[in-house]
């Protein structure tokens, strides 16, 4: 059996600068999972983040349409809470109303999830499986290119400001797979290339994109895609 190498996306909140994102990885051929509160579309908010004021201003929904036409929409809970200090019956409420809610919106049933504010344990990842979650994402890195164990707790390779994710882009890219598909799993928030980090951080995004892309021997896919490729 010949063994293949996969790449994907996971970005979170739904935010105006998804805008901007969707164009880049467009661009390049990539495809993304986002992940979205239903409960929030078209609000506005500000976090601070280094000291600086970043605008985290949600999308309507009539535009979160257009803009992830083309990717996957995924659940992150209906208003954002800790998971895991909820009972059972407001993790259910925060999760179905999140699939009905964005299922109408996708046009297709949501099955995926990244949790809000990375926390997760075994109770909630079982609560939403019951509720048709069919993986959810973390934000514990694992730096390195094995598929999920536990679809329901999926760690992902790195966030974009990993200080190693092109170290991390170049083992990839070299990589060889001989005993199991290879995933590089990246993840972030769109927001967070508004504030300086590395001088301009769209640029950041723009090589990564240009790093990974247009390769013969990778697998472009949503995070869907990648647990349906058997």
């Amino acid at each position: 059996m010949a063994y293949k190498k996969y790449f994907t996306l996971s970005y979170d909140d739904g935010v105006l600068q998804d805008r901007r994102l969707v164009e880049i990885f467009n661009r390049y051929n990539l495809k993304c999972t986002f992940n979205i509160n239903s409960g929030f579309f078209g609000t506005e908010n500000t976090l601070i983040r280094l000291g600086k004021p970043v605008a985290h201003n949600k999308l309507t929904q009539e535009e979160a349409k257009k803009v992830y036409a083309g990717h996957e929409i995924s659940t992150h809970s209906r208003t954002h809470p800790d998971l895991t200090k909820l009972n059972r019956w407001q993790v259910r409420k925060q999760i179905v109303d999140d699939i009905k809610k964005l299922s109408e919106l996708a046009g297709y049933e949501v099955t995926g999830h990244a949790y809000p504010g990375g926390t997760y344990d075994r109770r909630t990842a079982d609560i939403l499986q019951d509720c048709g979650i069919r993986y959810a994402r973390t934000v514990d890195s694992t730096r390195n290119f094995k598929a999920p164990e536990d679809p329901m707790m999926w760690h992902p390779t790195c966030h974009h400001e990993d200080e190693k994710v092109f170290e991390l882009l170049e083992e990839f890219i070299g990589a060889t797979p001989t005993d199991g598909d290879l995933l590089f799993y990246l993840w972030g928030h769109s927001y967070e290339f508004d504030y300086d980090v590395w001088g301009n951080n769209w640029e950041h995004i723009e090589k990564v994109c240009r790093m990974i892309a247009n390769k013969d021997d990778i697998i472009y896919c949503t995070n869907l895609e990648f647990l349906n490729r058997t």
